[in-house]
C-alpha cells in the first residue's frame, strides 16, 4: 500500500519538500512508517519519534494501523509560551521593545535586557556580516525550556527571548533577552544563564562573513563559500 506523508515547518525544511509518497506492507502501522521515514530521510531520522502524527486529520499513536491512500502529517512541536516565559525565532528586527513589555510587572524591582549585537571582528579577523540559521520549531521549544530552567534556579517573574535569523549587518541585534525579578542580582544572573544555555543547546547556527576570506559556519572545521 501507499501513503502520503506531509511535512511542515522544520520537518519540511529538513527534507526540502512538502510531501512524499511511501510504500508500506499491507496492514503496516504508524510505527512502521516512522522506521521507513528514518531510512528514507536521514535528515529527520533523529526527529521522527519526537513529533506527533495525524492520520487523516486525527492524532494517532504509533500502533495505529494505516490503510492505502491514508494521509499522514508530521506535526512538529508548537512553540508558544506562558505567563512567565516567551520565546520565538523571527526574520524581523529584534530589540528591547520586543521583550521588555513581556517581562515588566508591577512587582519587578529589576528588569534586565540583553542584546547580542553583531560586531565587526571575530578571532582576530574583520567581519562584514553574519547569517543565522535555525531549526525554528525545535529552537523555540528549547528556548522555552531554557527559560523554565532559569525560573527553577532563581525567583524570577518573567523571561522573554527573541532570536533573529537571516542576514545581519554590523550593529544589528541577533538576540534580545528580557528577565524580570524582585531584585537585580537574580535578574542579571538569570539573563547570563539564559544566553549561555542558548549557545550550548539551541539549534541555531551562525555563519561569519569575513572581509578577507570565505564565509565560515562557527563550530564547523570546514570553511564554506
Amino acid at each position: 500500500m501507499e501513503v502520503t506523508v506531509r511535512f511542515f515547518a522544520g520537518c519540511r525544511e529538513a527534507v526540502k519538500q512538502h510531501e512524499a509518497t511511501l510504500s508500506l506492507p499491507d496492514g503496516g502501522t504508524l510505527g512502521d512508517l516512522q522506521a521507513a521515514l528514518a531510512e528514507a530521510y536521514p535528515a529527520i531520522a533523529h526527529y521522527v519519534e519526537r513529533v506527533r502524527y495525524s492520520v487523516n486529520w486525527e492524532y494517532a499513536a504509533a500502533d495505529a494501523t494505516l490503510g492505502d491512500g491514508d494521509e499522514i502529517a508530521m506535526i512538529p512541536p508548537v512553540a508558544g509560551g506562558s505567563d512567565r516565559s516567551s520565546a520565538w525565532v523571527t526574520e524581523d528586527v529584534v530589540s528591547e521593545e520586543d521583550v521588555r513589555p513581556l517581562v515588566e510587572t508591577s512587582a519587578s524591582g529589576a528588569v534586565v535586557i540583553f542584546l547580542g549585537v553583531v560586531r565587526n571582528h571575530a578571532e582576530g579577523k574583520a567581519v562584514e556580516a553574519l547569517t543565522y540559521e535555525a531549526y525554528p520549531p525545535m529552537a523555540e521549544k528549547k528556548m522555552l525550556e531554557v527559560a523554565e530552567e532559569a525560573h527553577g534556579r532563581w525567583p524570577l517573574h518573567r523571561v522573554a527571548v527573541a532570536h533573529r535569523i537571516g542576514h545581519l549587518g554590523i550593529g544589528d541585534a541577533s538576540i534580545a533577552i528580557g528577565v524580570s525579578s524582585a531584585h537585580r542580582k537574580e535578574a542579571f544572573a538569570a539573563c547570563e544563564y539564559v544566553m549561555d544555555r542558548i549557545k550550548e543547546d539551541v539549534p541555531i547556527w551562525k555563519k561569519e562573513h569575513w572581509a578577507d576570506g570565505p564565509a565560515h559556519w562557527v563550530g564547523d572545521d570546514a570553511e564554506a563559500e
